[in-house]
């Protein structure tokens, strides 16, 4: 299983990314669940989830700080 694309992140719209974020969040804490109850067949799915969730925040981040940059910038001109 290869790693998902930034791009495909970018491509979300706000909602979409704060669900799949919570999505991803709830998929970890049950990976962790298997884990503890040595049920995990797949650990690499820990590596692959983790970057998939640091991707996503990366880009919800990412437009935190453009909406913030262009509301300072709009603030300037008036």
């Amino acid at each position: 299983m290869s790693f998902p694309k930034i791009a495909e992140a970018r491509q979300l719209n706000d909602e979409e990314l704060s669900q799949q974020i919570l999505d991803i969040k709830k998929q970890l804490a049950n990976l962790r669940l298997l884990k503890a109850t040595g049920r995990l067949e797949k650990p690499h799915e820990f590596k692959h989830t983790r970057h998939r969730l640091a991707q996503l925040k990366t880009v919800e981040r990412e437009r935190q700080i453009s909406n913030q940059s262009s509301v300072t910038s709009d603030e300037l001109s008036v």
